[in-house]
Parts: C-alpha cells; sequence; structure tokens
C-alpha cells in the first residue's frame, strides 16, 4: 500500500518526518535487492569461515531498514536515526571475523571515524535548528516552521548560519559516500570486512548516503546552490582524482576495489553538481547499476580467496584464467564495467552521470570526470593483465563457494550486461523518481 501511494501522488508521513515519494520507492527497491543478494552472498561464507550466527542476517536487515528509512527521511532527526541504525549494524558486520586482528582493527577505525563524522551531522543539525527554528525539510501545516519556508522567507543575507549547517551536513554525509577528503576508513574497512559485507557496504551505503545528500541539496536546500556547489564541485574533483590515482599503486585486490569505490563517488557528485531532474534520475541509475556490479566483483573475491581470505592481493590472481576460466570472464567483465567499457552497464552510467553534468554547464568538470575514468582503466587492465597473461606460482585452490555464490555472481553478470545493452526500462523508472520539493 506505501509503495502504491509513494509512486502515484507523493505526499509527508508521520508528521511530515517521512517521504512518501517516487524517489524513496526506488531507493528502497533497490536496497532491498542488495540485502537479499548479501544475503545469498553470505550464507556459504560464513559457514566456509565457521563464524555462521543469526546475528549477523539480523545486523543485514537492520542495517537494510536504517538505509530505507534515510532515502525517506523528510527530517533531519529522523535522518540521523536511520544513520545511525545502520552505522552500528555496520560497525559489528565489518569486525565479525572475530578471529581476524585486521577484521577487528578495521571495524575500530571504521567506528571511530564514523563516530567523528556523526558528530559533524549533529552540529549540521543543531545549525540547522537555530536557523529554521524546525528540523523538518517542509511544512506540513500552514505557518509551521520548516528549512524549505524559511529559506523561501528571509532575505539571502541572513542565510548565514543555514550555510554553515549545510556545510556540515555534507561533512557527514560525505563520510557515507566515501567522499575525499572524508575517505580515509574506507581502505582499511573494505580491506578487514568480510567480503560480503564489503560489497554490501560498497553497494547499500552509498546507495544510502547519496539518496540523503540529493534529498538535502537537490530538493530542500535547492535555492542555496550558489552557496554549498562549490564545496560539493571541489569534493567531486578531489574525489574522482584521489580515487583514480591512488588506486594504481594499490596491490590488495580489496583495497585497490575501496579506491575503485572512492572514485564512483566522485563520479555520482558530478550528477548531483547539476541540481536538476536529469541529475537526481542519473545518479539513482549509476547507484543502481554500480551496486549490483560492485557486488558481483566482491562475490567473486568471496569465491576465489580461500578460507580466511587469504588470496586476496593481485599476485594470488595470476593464471586465473587458465586454472577458473569462467571465474576469469566474469571477474573481467565487472572490472570493464567499472571502468565504463562500452556494452556494459558501467558505461551507461557514466554516460548519464556526464551527461547531467554538461546539460548543466559544467563540461570542464565532466572533462576531469573522464581524465580520471582513463587512470582508472589501468588499474582495471592490471588485473586482467595478471588474470590472462602471468602464470599462477602455485596451484589455485578450488573456489570456496556453492550454489548460492556463484548465483550471485550468476545474477550481477547478467545484470551487468543487460543493463549495458537494454537499460531504458531502469533509466524510466529512475527518471520517474521524483522528489517532493515542496
Amino acid at each position: 500500500m506505501f509503495a502504491l501511494v509513494a509512486w502515484g501522488e507523493p505526499e509527508l508521513q508521520f508528521s511530515g518526518m517521512i517521504a512518501a515519494d517516487n524517489f524513496a520507492v526506488f531507493s528502497k527497491v533497490t536496497l532491498a535487492v542488495f540485502g537479499l543478494l548479501t544475503v545469498w552472498l553470505s550464507r556459504e561464507y560464513l559457514v566456509r569461515e565457521r563464524i555462521e550466527e543469526s546475528e549477523f542476517y539480523a545486523l543485514t536487515m537492520f542495517a537494510v531498514a536504517g538505509m530505507m528509512l534515510m532515502s525517506a527521511a523528510s527530517d533531519l532527526i529522523v535522518m540521523f536515526i536511520a544513520l545511525e541504525t545502520f552505522s552500528l549494524a555496520l560497525y559489528v558486520m565489518v569486525g565479525f571475523r572475530r578471529r581476524s586482528l585486521t577484521s577487528q582493527e578495521s571495524a575500530m577505525k571504521y567506528f571511530l571515524l564514523g563516530s567523528f563524522s556523526s558528530a559533524f551531522f549533529l552540529l549540521g543539525i543543531a545549525l540547522a535548528y537555530g536557523a529554521a527554528g524546525s528540523t523538518n525539510f517542509y511544512s506540513v501545516a500552514p505557518g509551521a516552521p520548516s528549512l524549505v519556508g524559511y529559506i523561501n522567507s528571509t532575505s539571502p543575507e541572513n542565510m548565514g548560519l543555514l550555510v554553515a549547517a549545510t556545510g556540515f551536513i555534507i561533512v557527514g554525509l560525505g563520510f557515507k559516500v566515501a567522499a575525499v577528503p572524508f575517505h580515509m576508513w574506507t581502505p582499511d574497512a573494505y580491506q578487514g570486512a568480510p567480503s560480503p559485507v564489503t560489497g554490501f557496504m560498497a553497494a547499500s551505503s552509498k546507495l544510502a548516503g547519496f539518496a540523503a545528500l540529493v534529498r538535502v541539496l537537490d530538493a530542500t536546500l535547492f535555492p542555496l546552490r550558489t552557496d554549498w556547489r562549490p564545496l560539493v564541485i571541489g569534493i567531486a574533483v578531489a574525489t574522482m582524482i584521489v580515487g583514480s590515482v591512488v588506486a594504481v599503486v594499490q596491490e590488495d585486490v580489496k583495497r585497490m576495489l575501496a579506491y575503485s569505490s572512492i572514485a564512483h563517488a566522485g563520479f555520482v557528485l558530478t550528477a548531483i553538481v547539476a541540481t536538476s531532474g536529469r541529475g537526481v534520475s542519473a545518479s539513482l541509475f549509476y547507484l543502481a547499476t554500480y551496486g549490483v556490479t560492485v557486488l558481483g566483483g566482491f562475490a567473486v573475491v568471496a569465491v576465489v580467496s580461500g578460507p580466511e581470505e587469504r588470496r586476496v592481493r593481485l599476485v594470488d590472481l595470476k593464471g586465473l584464467f587458465f586454472e577458473r576460466p569462467v571465474l576469469a570472464a566474469v571477474f573481467t567483465l565487472f572490472m570493464l564495467s567499472l571502468a565504463g567499457v562500452p556494452l556494459t552497464s558501467g558505461f551507461v552510467a557514466k554516460l548519464v552521470v556526464f551527461g547531467a553534468a554538461v546539460d548543466a554547464g559544467y563540461t570542464w568538470l565532466v572533462v576531469i570526470g573522464v581524465l580520471a575514468s582513463a587512470v582508472a582503466a589501468f588499474f582495471y587492465l592490471r588485473v586482467l593483465v595478471v588474470m590472462y597473461m602471468q602464470e599462477s606460482d602455485h596451484p589455485t585452490p578450488p573456489p570456496q563457494g556453492g550454489v548460492l555464490a556463484f548465483g550471485v555472481v550468476g545474477i550481477a553478470a547478467v545484470a551487468t550486461i543487460v543493463l549495458g545493452l537494454y537499460w531504458g526500462p531502469l533509466m524510466d523508472l529512475a527518471q520517474k523518481a521524483r522528489l517532493i520539493t515542496g
């Protein structure tokens, strides 16, 4: 019933704290798919590592629920509650390999830096309340205070406090989407977490963080775009460059994909900078297609890494094509999609986000994005060279996966190809995913 209402006429629910609009529906369905794929992939992995506990599945559900709430929140307090709900679950999931010191260290770093970012977000909420007298985005009754109402009724010279609040909110959400310079946690957390959890974080937490950013910036604070846009542009440029360049020197596959994730956050930010309906739909399409691809990539890593994930370095992929040709072929597909090669979903995704930025007059930003993509292609192709052109120094152990794990790999591979050739239906749904704007 909720989905039917949301896909029709958008409305506010729960005293204006939840937005029931098409944007929320698209985000929730996508997050549900990511969560389901994660559970399928995790089942056999947890058994293999002898860490299967029912708590893992409960934590996954709490994380997905928090992310869904965040994508629909139309109140800063509710958004913070959602942020903490899925963050606390992820802190525990990152350290779920209790016998691994690397996993425990990663969880602690993630927790400390996450708490630091939450403080910034709370400070932004406090400043926004001080400025507007409300944390609600939209008025639920005539004359009721709200951020949109405050912006529409206040002169630009009196917006200083709200502009400062916007900066702190961007910092808090920038941490969740792994944008530079708030990315420090990403390589360590991705490396130490169980591979299914890493894929879940790369796909789902990025979608939830960007959904909140889009709702705050492109809808609620749209009139202040001349104030926050330079900050977001600077973050986007730094994110694309740092993520692409630093990934080149990584020898650990999971750390390489972590920096790849950082670079992709920069590409999505170019669509947010556009502040248009086209930019919103482009960012949703990008996040949906990227999420499926990166989940498939980490599913392959989980299968080939072996017990205790001992084989996650680039050299461990030597000769994978000769030993496991199907896995090598599928991993190649995922790498080519992340690089944005035509006939894959990654190419279409980059095309639509860069198209939105060009349409908004930011061609120079797209040029930087294209150059960063060219640099990123180097480390993706480096993986292919290792798999196809170098022989392994030792026999490759059999893949550590069953029907569910290979099913996730297959679903992700098919989706990557299909959405690269026939992207129209998903793009149409993304274009219908409009936000409540006032």
